[in-house]
């Protein structure tokens, strides 16, 4: 009895090869409305005027504060493996100008 509802709780998650590459991101902007979070990741390179966002997620305000809580979690476990991650100096960051879109429902 106990294994029937063991395998009831298991999600066979299927990972397409083109998805398991990635994409790379060095930017993500986070909008939200009273229903729904957006997060856009977003590719700057230097000395290119113009970045494409590469991705877009969006979340039930459930489904963000859990990937809040779960990144939290796994970045004090890399911290305490590799050491504590260094944020970079204010003046190293772009200029926040992309012109991005309010988030309305």
């Amino acid at each position: 009895m106990e294994n029937q509802n063991k395998n009831t709780n298991e999600i066979n998650i299927e990972l397409p090869e083109e998805i398991a590459e990635g994409i790379y991101s060095n930017l993500a902007i986070i909008s939200h409305s009273h229903s729904e979070f957006v997060i856009d990741f977003i590719r700057l390179m230097p000395n290119v005027p113009k970045a494409k966002v590469k991705s877009r997620i969006v979340l039930t305000p459930q489904h963000a504060k859990r990937l809040m809580k779960a990144l939290s979690d796994n970045i004090v476990k890399f911290e305490n493996q590799f050491g504590v991650i260094q944020d970079p100096e204010p003046s190293q960051f772009p200029p926040m100008s992309f012109n991005t879109p309010v988030a309305q429902a």
